[in-house]
Parts: C-alpha cells; sequence; structure tokens
C-alpha cells in the first residue's frame, strides 16, 4: 500500500515529484505524460505539469516543421493525473490499473507547442463501485487549450 501523500493535520497543499509520480503510475518514457504535480486535494482535484519539449519523439511527425503535439496526447495526460488523484486512495495500488473507459465533450481550442508548459487539472465529480468520472482542463499560461469528461474504470492489473 503507498504512503499516505498528507504530511500534516491540517491537510496543507502536497506537492510531488517524478519519483512519486512513478509510484502511482505504471507508464514510463516516452508515455509518462506528467512531470510535477503541484496542487492535490485527495478525493477532489489534482493539479499536474507537463513540460513540452521539442525532444518527445511525436514532434518528428506532427508536424515536421510545424510541431504541435497531439490532442489525444493531451487528453492522456488529463488522464494520467486523474490516475495518479485516483491511485492515491485505491488499496494495493500496484496490484490495480486505471483504464480509461470514455471521454466526453472534447474541445481542443488552441496548439501545444514545444517550449510550453501544460497545466493539466482534474476533478473528480462522481466515483461509484469501480468506476467514475473526471472533469478536466488544460492550459497554457492561464489560455484554455482543452477539456473534457474523463472516464475511468479500476480494474486488477493483469500481470499481478
Amino acid at each position: 500500500m503507498a504512503e499516505p501523500l498528507v504530511t500534516s493535520v491540517k491537510e496543507k497543499p502536497v506537492k510531488f515529484g517524478i519519483q512519486e509520480i512513478m509510484r502511482f503510475l505504471p507508464h514510463r518514457y516516452p508515455f509518462l505524460m506528467v512531470d510535477r504535480v503541484i496542487e492535490f486535494e485527495r478525493e477532489k482535484r489534482i493539479v499536474a505539469i507537463k513540460n513540452v519539449t521539442i525532444n518527445e519523439p511525436y514532434f518528428q511527425g506532427h508536424f515536421p516543421g510545424a510541431p504541435v503535439m497531439p490532442g489525444v496526447l493531451i487528453i492522456e495526460s488529463m488522464a494520467q493525473a486523474g490516475g495518479i488523484l485516483v491511485h492515491a486512495d485505491v488499496p494495493d495500488t500496484q496490484q490495480k490499473l486505471i483504464y480509461l473507459t470514455g471521454i466526453e465533450n472534447a474541445k481542443f481550442r488552441r496548439p501545444v507547442v514545444p517550449g510550453d508548459q501544460l497545466r493539466v487539472e482534474m476533478e473528480l465529480t462522481g466515483l461509484r463501485n469501480q468506476f467514475g468520472k473526471m472533469q478536466g482542463r488544460a492550459s497554457v499560461e492561464d489560455k484554455l487549450v482543452a477539456e473534457a469528461v474523463v472516464l475511468f474504470a479500476i480494474v486488477d492489473h493483469p500481470g499481478k
């Protein structure tokens, strides 16, 4: 079982880096889409950062001479941030996976390019049994770049 993320009785803001993130997410290079968590409210919301660099492998082909982060990877970053939020309260976190089961009302407002810092905000809006829903927003420099509702399921890890 993972150690609690809350470090004080007064529930002061929790921040954590890549080592803590990798405790909760099974993703690794080149598919880890969260670099840092800057805000965390257990069972409520999370704010995470993805630093977008020209070194990302997808920029080689999307698009040569005009690199743009694929919208599906922005949604993936949102799903991974949400996964951290949910995994923090899952008993035996290493024995579970959180699968993306649906995306609703996805909208892309502006491109994300190398050098941008993607800020992902996810709010848990429902959790029943092993299924849940989150509302998410992604922004760069306080400008909305994408939003979506993300649906998920908590399942047993097939390899454990």
